[in-house]
């Protein structure tokens, strides 16, 4: 018996540790009752003062008592509400509305009885005879507290709903948080997995191209050998004496074969360079004289070409820090590109400047000739190797010159750009002019690489 009550008491403490609010409200609403009941009664026993105060001690507490009650109603209710989708603001209306009916329904019915009270007062003052006592403060007493009970109840359910809604609206944000933070960590996952789908894709292209660059590099290795034995065989042949048919020939296969060591020779320098495996001899280099120095050994080239050349050199100072080989290399292959594939009787416009860059000054070396022939190509294409602006292959030309110049150029920290209007093309390069403490410390040094 003893464990029993033990369980029923600890069962009683739980539901007050967890209805508090109901017990208070029941408590209030009963203070508020009895005093209601007591002016309700006797009223015929209280002046109206008394009556007054005594509503307003009910007023408060049976209110108090009614406001609990309804939250505590309405948080039973809603405690399962969730949003599940977009409807889930037309249900939080539509439930408000049924709430709010439903109070003023109640509201309706209490003022009608009260209404029917007082009437009811006013009849035994007026008819109840010589000995009856009446005081209507507690009819008006009763019409006031059905006004205030709808007031706070509806305050108390709009208050209730519109809390409920924040809980909404808070937990669609957390939903919405724990979404957009899954989504994201599926984004950031998918990005992980596509960076390294391309840098393993990067790393096939980079053996691809290093197992490209070292074919042509041992192919090239493998062909200079023979044939500068077959040169060498040649040459001797020359000296032997032969007739005029043979000598002809051989003029023919002589001519041919230094053509083909030249490409050969270009073939090889070109996989170098752009392995990157290759080592600059840098020194201080002036790029005026190294222009007029080309002239001077491309001499009989520009005259059997019958164009002029038009030199446009700067005043300025046109020291650089670089590798005398690779840039003379340079230079060299974009005047050979522009007597090749000039229109006859056309002019070649040589030009030196400098211009701004995001890193300081550039010295800038450009080439202009007007072409022979349709350009009806991407300047990104004509840069490959092997590629040629004359699809009919009507001129001379390996497609290697201008890709030399763009790997050497890049490789000795400078840029390649090709600019194309109608039959103008114009290549050139620029180079970034180094301080002098850098300057001197290169010359040092003797090398970069």
């Amino acid at each position: 018996m003893a464990t029993k009550w033990k369980n029923n008491k600890n069962r009683m403490k739980e539901f007050l540790k967890h209805n508090y609010k109901l017990f208070i409200a029941v408590v209030l609403m009963m203070i508020g009752g009895i005093l209601f009941y007591s002016l309700l009664v006797y009223h015929s026993y209280y002046v109206t003062k008394d009556a007054w105060l005594l509503t307003a001690g009910g007023n408060v507490t049976w209110l108090l008592g009614v406001v609990l009650l309804w939250s505590c109603i309405l948080r039973y209710k809603l405690k399962d509400f969730l949003p599940e989708d977009e409807t889930c603001y037309e249900q939080w209306k539509q439930r408000k509305k049924q709430h709010i009916q439903r109070l003023q329904i109640i509201s309706l019915v209490e003022w009608i009885l009260a209404c029917a009270y007082l009437f009811l007062l006013t009849y035994e003052r007026r008819y109840g005879g010589y000995y009856s006592a009446s005081n209507y403060a507690s009819g008006y007493a009763m019409i006031i507290t059905v006004l205030n009970q709808y007031i706070a109840c509806r305050w108390a359910i709009s208050h209730e709903m519109q809390r409920k809604m924040d809980d909404c609206m808070q937990y669609m944000a957390n939903v919405s948080k724990e979404r957009i933070d899954q989504a994201l960590e599926i984004e950031r996952e998918g990005l992980k997995k596509a960076m390294e789908i391309e840098r393993q894709s990067m790393e096939k292209v980079s053996r691809s191209d290093q197992l490209r660059i070292d074919l042509i590099t041992n192919v090239s290795h493998d062909l200079k050998t023979p044939l500068t034995s077959m040169v060498g065989y040649m040459e001797l042949m020359r000296k032997e004496e032969l007739n005029d048919t043979v000598r002809d020939y051989l003029d023919v296969i002589t001519d041919k074969a230094a053509k083909l060591k030249e490409m050969i020779e270009s073939l090889f320098s070109l996989a170098k360079a752009s392995s990157g495996n290759i080592e600059f001899h840098m020194e201080t280099l002036e790029l005026n004289r190294l222009v007029e120095q080309i002239y001077g050994d491309m001499e009989d080239k520009i005259a059997d070409s019958g164009l002029e050349i038009v030199t446009s050199l700067t005043e300025r100072d046109t020291k650089l820090v670089s590798d005398n080989m690779y840039l003379y290399r340079i230079c060299q292959n974009l005047l050979e590109n522009a007597l090749k594939y000039s229109a006859k009787g056309t002019r070649v416009f040589v030009k030196t400047f400098y211009r701004s860059g995001i890193m300081g000054d550039q010295l800038c070396l450009e080439v202009t000739n007007t072409a022979g022939y349709p350009m009806d190509f991407q300047k990104e294409d004509i840069i490959e190797r092997f590629a040629r602006a004359d699809q009919s292959r009507t001129t001379e030309g390996n497609g290697l010159g201008l890709a030399i110049v763009s790997t050497y150029a890049s490789a000795l920290g400078g840029a390649f750009d090709i600019d194309i209007d109608c039959d103008q093309f114009k290549a050139i390069v620029t180079f970034p002019i180094m301080e002098q403490e850098e300057t001197e410390t290169c010359e040092e040094d003797g090398l970069s690489k």
